[in-house]
């Protein structure tokens, strides 16, 4: 089974929890056992499972990847200035696999998934999550 979930995020750099569209995707699949894959579409996004008690580690993450990767250094900001965004998106990946269990998602109190949004705000932001195993 595979669902889109359709984004809309509001600053250049965020990442965006969607543990509970993902969760409602898993469960409408009917699926118990298997894998539930989360893919981010656009070379300037990411998927990040991380902590999610609160939201410094979000923006810890961000203001890393800021120092790591600073904005308008890059080759490819001569084209349409966000090669960093690039960069970062290639760093974190396009996407997540989490076990699904007993259908439930095989993540730990403290985990969830994020949209990582590093070229926004868009107003159209695409993640493809497919649904794998066994009813």
């Amino acid at each position: 089974m595979r669902e889109i979930v359709t984004l809309k995020t509001s600053r250049r750099e965020v990442l965006v929890d969607v543990t509970e569209q993902v969760r409602g995707i898993a469960a409408r699949s009917g699926i118990s056992n298997g894998l539930v894959s989360v893919y981010a579409q656009g070379a300037t996004a990411a998927v990040m499972i991380q902590e999610n008690w609160d939201d410094s580690v979000q923006s810890d993450v961000v203001q890393l990847l800021q120092k790591l990767i600073p904005q308008g250094v890059w080759l490819h900001d001569a084209q349409d200035g966000n090669g960093d965004a690039h960069l970062k998106a290639g760093l974190v990946g396009p996407s997540e696999t989490v076990p699904l269990v007993d259908g439930s998602l095989g993540l730990s109190r403290w985990q969830n998934i994020f949209f990582c949004e590093f070229d926004g705000p868009r107003a159209d932001r695409r993640l493809v999550c497919t649904v794998l195993g066994d009813p």
